[in-house]
């Protein structure tokens, strides 16, 4: 055996020896109990920012509440103080969680000062890696706030002015939105879709259901432009194009809406696109139009003329909510955004492909140069910017 195979193998065998020492720490290690400081209210950078301490009093005080023999008298403030007790215990676990990954990640990281492993020192980084992405999270449904955020969201787009171009952009910014769903884990379902003439959609509407899933799709309310050689120019020109997003909370029967039915006109039609033959042949797709207001709404996803009509009916409560919260000023600077003119100069972000590639949030100043991954659903840093900068008057 040469010197150097003995150095080879000398190494190996420590190497062999300090990952048998991490492995048996791995499975050693339990987690701390009372061993770290309180985290006052006062330091964001401890956990402060989350208010541990004021969220755990609350849920005492709900906890008393739920076991009142009253309680259930009043169902609907019962839903409602559930509601606000699993919200608020979510943020309690996952703050728990947060804090006992760090104490893990501390102790590997005194694994690797007294063994000098890299491996350790891998272990702790890692750790550290991951509890500071899932802490970025829960800091982020920390700007949720609102009444509604919670909710499910309905999003419609519409093209703007192009005809094809901007018919196919929509369509591909319907794409990216059902991706994004798909990332986080929610449930969508397309309620309306009305194919272009050629490409893309005329307008489509879509439900996305997950915990705050209109919070975080609020923020991409607005006009939308996206500037490309068009595939469908012969010439390979550069064409820019716009399409409008609106986004509105679900509204479940906790809120009364009241809709006389003499505002309302009801039209029938023959749904288009894919849904089998019953659907193509039969007048189940569904259109009210609120006479008052003057908000349109269809529904064509059902086999059922019954049940689109409900559904429908969900979608024109939740525009009626959406516009009585306007009127009372709540969100009227997202109000004005979102009624621009879908045209140049009101776009609330622009998606570059030609002669270079970025993306750019004209509200935060958030710029991607990754447009192929934004187009394919990473939104979340635009989403988690225009939130933290909507967030700041709220709180000063």
């Amino acid at each position: 055996m040469t010197g150097g195979d003995y150095r080879y193998n000398h190494r190996q065998n420590r190497r062999v020896t300090r990952t048998s020492r991490i492995q048996r720490a791995q499975k050693c290690w339990k987690k701390p109990k009372n061993s770290w400081p309180t985290w006052k209210s006062g330091s964001t950078s401890c956990g402060g920012g989350f208010d541990v301490e004021g969220k755990q009093q609350r849920v005492a005080e709900l906890n008393r509440l739920t076991s009142r023999p009253d309680f259930w008298n009043d169902g609907d403030k019962a839903q409602s103080i559930f509601k606000e007790q699993s919200g608020l215990k979510s943020v309690i676990d996952a703050w728990e969680k947060h804090r006992s990954g760090l104490e893990e990640a501390r102790f590997f990281l005194d694994v690797a000062k007294d063994e000098k492993s890299e491996e350790a020192l891998g272990e702790a980084a890692a750790k550290v890696a991951s509890i500071a992405r899932e802490m970025a999270q829960t800091e982020l449904a920390q700007l949720l706030g609102g009444p509604d955020d919670r909710r499910n969201a309905i999003v419609t787009l519409h093209p703007g002015a192009g005809g094809t171009e901007a018919q196919d952009w929509a369509e591909i910014l319907l794409r990216m939105y059902l991706r994004w769903a798909d990332r986080r884990g929610y449930r969508k379902e397309i309620l309306e879709y009305q194919p272009g003439e050629e490409a893309g959609v005329k307008s489509v509407t879509f439900m996305v259901e997950g915990d705050y899933a209109y919070g975080y799709l609020k923020a991409e309310a607005g006009i939308h432009r996206l500037v490309r050689i068009s595939p469908f120019d012969a010439n390979s020109r550069r064409h820019t194009s716009f399409a409008s997003v609106f986004v509105y909370p679900e509204i479940d029967d906790t809120i009364k809406i009241e809709i006389n039915d003499a505002d309302l006109r009801v039209d029938t039609y023959r749904s288009s696109g894919a849904g089998g033959q019953h659907v193509n042949k039969t007048d189940s797709a569904v259109r009210l139009t609120h006479l008052p207001t003057g908000i349109v709404v269809a529904c064509q996803n059902e086999r059922s003329q019954h049940k689109n009509r409900a559904m429908a009916m969900k979608i024109l409560k939740s525009r009626l909510y959406d516009l009585e919260i306007e009127k009372q000023k709540v969100k009227m600077e997202s109000y004005h955004k979102t009624k621009k003119d879908i045209a140049w100069g009101s776009q609330i972000r622009s998606y570059v492909l030609h002669p270079y590639r970025l993306v750019k949030d004209h509200r935060t100043n958030v710029e991607v140069g990754n447009a192929d991954g934004v187009l394919d659903g990473d939104l979340d840093q635009f989403i988690q910017a225009y939130l933290l900068q909507t967030s700041e008057p709220a709180g000063s």
